[in-house]
Protein backbone atom coordinates (compact mmCIF):
# COMPACT_ATOMS: atom_id res chain seq x y z
CA UNK A 1 0.00 0.00 0.00
CA UNK A 2 1.38 3.53 -1.26
CA UNK A 3 1.50 6.43 1.52
CA UNK A 4 -1.34 8.28 -0.61
CA UNK A 5 -3.21 4.73 -0.45
CA UNK A 6 -3.45 4.90 2.90
CA UNK A 7 -4.12 8.00 3.75
CA UNK A 8 -7.61 8.59 1.13
CA UNK A 9 -7.99 5.13 2.97
CA UNK A 10 -7.41 7.09 6.57
CA UNK A 11 -9.86 10.06 5.51
CA UNK A 12 -12.61 7.92 3.81
CA UNK A 13 -14.97 7.65 6.92
CA UNK A 14 -14.83 11.42 7.74
CA UNK A 15 -14.83 12.41 4.00
CA UNK A 16 -17.77 10.58 3.26
CA UNK A 17 -19.72 12.24 5.90
CA UNK A 18 -18.41 15.71 5.00
CA UNK A 19 -20.69 18.46 3.09
CA UNK A 20 -20.02 19.52 0.19
CA UNK A 21 -18.17 23.04 0.95
CA UNK A 22 -19.88 25.08 -1.97
CA UNK A 23 -22.86 23.82 -2.82
CA UNK A 24 -24.01 25.95 -5.40
CA UNK A 25 -21.12 25.83 -7.42
CA UNK A 26 -20.80 22.09 -7.36
CA UNK A 27 -24.59 21.38 -8.55
CA UNK A 28 -23.77 24.12 -11.90
CA UNK A 29 -20.41 22.47 -12.32
CA UNK A 30 -22.60 18.89 -12.63
CA UNK A 31 -25.33 20.50 -14.64
CA UNK A 32 -22.96 21.41 -16.74
CA UNK A 33 -21.12 18.46 -17.07
CA UNK A 34 -24.17 16.36 -17.57
CA UNK A 35 -25.27 18.64 -20.38
CA UNK A 36 -22.16 16.99 -22.30
CA UNK A 37 -23.19 13.41 -21.71
CA UNK A 38 -25.38 11.53 -24.18
CA UNK A 39 -27.93 8.77 -23.00
CA UNK A 40 -25.39 6.41 -24.98
CA UNK A 41 -21.86 7.66 -23.61
CA UNK A 42 -19.16 5.13 -22.02
CA UNK A 43 -17.98 7.76 -19.29
CA UNK A 44 -14.71 6.78 -17.30
CA UNK A 45 -14.21 9.13 -14.05
CA UNK A 46 -10.77 8.94 -12.38
CA UNK A 47 -10.59 9.99 -8.52
CA UNK A 48 -13.92 9.21 -8.11
CA UNK A 49 -13.75 9.10 -3.88
CA UNK A 50 -16.96 8.15 -2.75
CA UNK A 51 -18.89 8.01 -5.54
CA UNK A 52 -21.06 10.71 -5.43
CA UNK A 53 -20.29 12.33 -8.29
CA UNK A 54 -20.48 9.15 -10.49
CA UNK A 55 -23.86 8.12 -9.04
CA UNK A 56 -25.43 11.08 -9.88
CA UNK A 57 -23.45 11.62 -13.77
CA UNK A 58 -24.52 7.28 -14.01
CA UNK A 59 -28.41 8.28 -14.39
CA UNK A 60 -27.76 9.94 -18.10
CA UNK A 61 -25.76 7.40 -19.40
CA UNK A 62 -24.96 3.91 -21.07
CA UNK A 63 -22.09 2.77 -18.58
CA UNK A 64 -20.32 4.52 -16.52
CA UNK A 65 -16.96 3.50 -14.47
CA UNK A 66 -15.11 5.16 -11.77
CA UNK A 67 -12.08 4.75 -10.56
CA UNK A 68 -9.80 5.27 -7.34
CA UNK A 69 -6.65 4.42 -5.25
CA UNK A 70 -8.74 3.79 -1.87
CA UNK A 71 -10.17 1.16 -0.95
CA UNK A 72 -11.63 2.70 1.41
CA UNK A 73 -13.39 5.45 -0.66
CA UNK A 74 -14.18 2.83 -2.52
CA UNK A 75 -15.99 0.90 -0.14
CA UNK A 76 -17.90 3.71 0.50
CA UNK A 77 -19.43 4.33 -2.85
CA UNK A 78 -20.16 0.90 -3.76
CA UNK A 79 -22.84 1.23 -1.13
CA UNK A 80 -24.02 4.23 -2.37
CA UNK A 81 -24.20 3.10 -5.58
CA UNK A 82 -25.97 -0.29 -4.37
CA UNK A 83 -28.23 2.25 -2.23
CA UNK A 84 -29.27 4.36 -5.32
CA UNK A 85 -29.83 1.17 -8.19
CA UNK A 86 -26.89 2.28 -10.23
CA UNK A 87 -26.56 -0.53 -11.84
CA UNK A 88 -24.58 0.42 -15.18
CA UNK A 89 -21.56 2.04 -12.49
CA UNK A 90 -18.60 -0.04 -12.10
CA UNK A 91 -16.11 0.90 -9.45
CA UNK A 92 -12.54 0.01 -9.28
CA UNK A 93 -9.20 0.39 -7.14
CA UNK A 94 -6.70 2.01 -9.91
CA UNK A 95 -4.00 4.72 -10.02
CA UNK A 96 -5.17 7.69 -11.79
CA UNK A 97 -2.43 6.80 -14.50
CA UNK A 98 -3.68 3.06 -15.02
CA UNK A 99 -7.14 3.94 -16.79
CA UNK A 100 -9.73 0.97 -17.05
CA UNK A 101 -9.88 -1.28 -19.78
CA UNK A 102 -12.71 -0.72 -22.67
CA UNK A 103 -13.21 2.58 -24.69
CA UNK A 104 -15.08 6.01 -23.40
CA UNK A 105 -16.55 8.78 -24.87
CA UNK A 106 -16.06 10.96 -21.82
CA UNK A 107 -13.26 11.32 -19.09
CA UNK A 108 -13.75 12.58 -16.36
CA UNK A 109 -11.36 14.23 -13.88
CA UNK A 110 -12.60 16.25 -10.75
CA UNK A 111 -10.30 17.60 -7.65
CA UNK A 112 -7.77 15.11 -9.07
CA UNK A 113 -5.01 16.98 -11.44
CA UNK A 114 -3.14 18.81 -8.79
CA UNK A 115 -2.72 15.76 -6.79
CA UNK A 116 -1.02 14.29 -9.50
CA UNK A 117 2.83 14.14 -10.23
CA UNK A 118 2.66 12.36 -13.43
CA UNK A 119 0.12 15.11 -15.01
CA UNK A 120 1.26 14.85 -18.78
CA UNK A 121 1.51 10.79 -18.20
CA UNK A 122 -2.14 10.98 -17.31
CA UNK A 123 -3.41 13.54 -19.85
CA UNK A 124 -1.75 11.43 -22.91
CA UNK A 125 -3.30 7.97 -21.13
CA UNK A 126 -6.40 9.67 -21.31
CA UNK A 127 -6.52 11.15 -24.95
CA UNK A 128 -5.41 7.85 -26.49
CA UNK A 129 -8.90 6.10 -24.52
CA UNK A 130 -10.83 8.56 -26.60
CA UNK A 131 -11.80 8.75 -30.03
CA UNK A 132 -11.45 12.15 -32.23
CA UNK A 133 -13.95 14.35 -30.83
CA UNK A 134 -14.15 12.71 -26.88
CA UNK A 135 -14.19 14.99 -24.26
CA UNK A 136 -12.16 15.09 -21.41
CA UNK A 137 -13.80 16.76 -17.93
CA UNK A 138 -12.00 18.32 -15.33
CA UNK A 139 -12.30 20.31 -12.29
CA UNK A 140 -9.15 21.34 -10.54
CA UNK A 141 -8.28 23.66 -7.20
CA UNK A 142 -5.66 26.13 -8.94
CA UNK A 143 -3.53 26.95 -5.65
CA UNK A 144 -0.88 28.65 -7.80
CA UNK A 145 -3.39 31.64 -8.52
CA UNK A 146 -3.30 32.68 -4.77
CA UNK A 147 0.09 33.95 -5.39
CA UNK A 148 0.94 37.09 -3.16
CA UNK A 149 -2.31 36.48 -0.91
CA UNK A 150 -2.06 35.26 3.02
CA UNK A 151 -4.16 31.98 1.71
CA UNK A 152 -1.29 31.04 -0.76
CA UNK A 153 1.52 31.65 2.14
CA UNK A 154 -0.87 29.62 4.32
CA UNK A 155 -1.15 26.56 2.00
CA UNK A 156 3.16 26.75 1.21
CA UNK A 157 3.20 26.53 5.25
CA UNK A 158 0.34 23.95 6.01
CA UNK A 159 0.67 21.39 3.60
CA UNK A 160 4.40 20.34 3.74
CA UNK A 161 3.17 20.52 7.53
CA UNK A 162 0.67 18.08 7.06
CA UNK A 163 2.64 15.94 5.07
CA UNK A 164 4.92 15.15 7.68
CA UNK A 165 1.98 14.27 10.34
CA UNK A 166 0.16 12.17 7.80
CA UNK A 167 -2.86 14.72 7.20
CA UNK A 168 -2.24 15.46 3.38
CA UNK A 169 -1.21 13.84 0.53
CA UNK A 170 2.21 13.04 -0.78
CA UNK A 171 1.84 15.40 -3.51
CA UNK A 172 0.04 18.80 -3.91
CA UNK A 173 0.37 20.89 -7.12
CA UNK A 174 0.38 24.85 -6.96
CA UNK A 175 -0.52 24.81 -10.37
CA UNK A 176 -1.80 28.39 -12.31
CA UNK A 177 -5.00 28.10 -15.01
CA UNK A 178 -2.65 28.82 -17.52
CA UNK A 179 -0.59 26.31 -16.72
CA UNK A 180 -3.09 23.37 -16.42
CA UNK A 181 -5.10 24.41 -19.89
CA UNK A 182 -1.37 24.24 -21.51
CA UNK A 183 -0.83 20.88 -20.58
CA UNK A 184 -4.05 19.66 -21.16
CA UNK A 185 -3.89 21.21 -24.93
CA UNK A 186 -0.32 19.35 -25.21
CA UNK A 187 -2.18 16.25 -24.52
CA UNK A 188 -4.28 16.58 -28.23
CA UNK A 189 -7.42 18.26 -26.50
CA UNK A 190 -8.58 21.64 -27.72
CA UNK A 191 -10.40 23.74 -24.56
CA UNK A 192 -14.14 24.83 -25.25
CA UNK A 193 -15.47 25.45 -22.25
CA UNK A 194 -13.66 27.05 -18.95
CA UNK A 195 -15.47 28.53 -15.91
CA UNK A 196 -14.04 28.83 -11.86
CA UNK A 197 -17.03 27.18 -9.96
CA UNK A 198 -16.21 28.40 -6.71
CA UNK A 199 -14.34 31.59 -8.28
CA UNK A 200 -12.35 31.52 -4.77
CA UNK A 201 -9.28 29.91 -4.99
CA UNK A 202 -10.41 29.23 -8.33
CA UNK A 203 -11.37 25.93 -8.88
CA UNK A 204 -11.04 25.63 -12.77
CA UNK A 205 -13.98 24.19 -14.64
CA UNK A 206 -12.69 22.41 -18.11
CA UNK A 207 -14.24 21.10 -20.84
CA UNK A 208 -11.40 19.62 -23.93
CA UNK A 209 -12.55 17.99 -26.97
CA UNK A 210 -10.09 15.84 -28.70
CA UNK A 211 -8.49 16.55 -31.91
Amino acid sequence: MTADMKFWDNIAPKYAKSSIRDEESYRYALGRTRSYLKPNDRVLELGCGTASTAIELAKGVESFVATDISDGMLAVGRQRAQEAGADNLTLLHRPAEDLADGEFDAVLAHNLLHLIPNLEEVLRNVAAKLPTGGLFISKTPCLGEQVGTWKYYMFKVAIPLMKLVGKAPSFVDFTRMQDLEAAVQAAGFEIIETGNYPPSTPSRYLVARKR
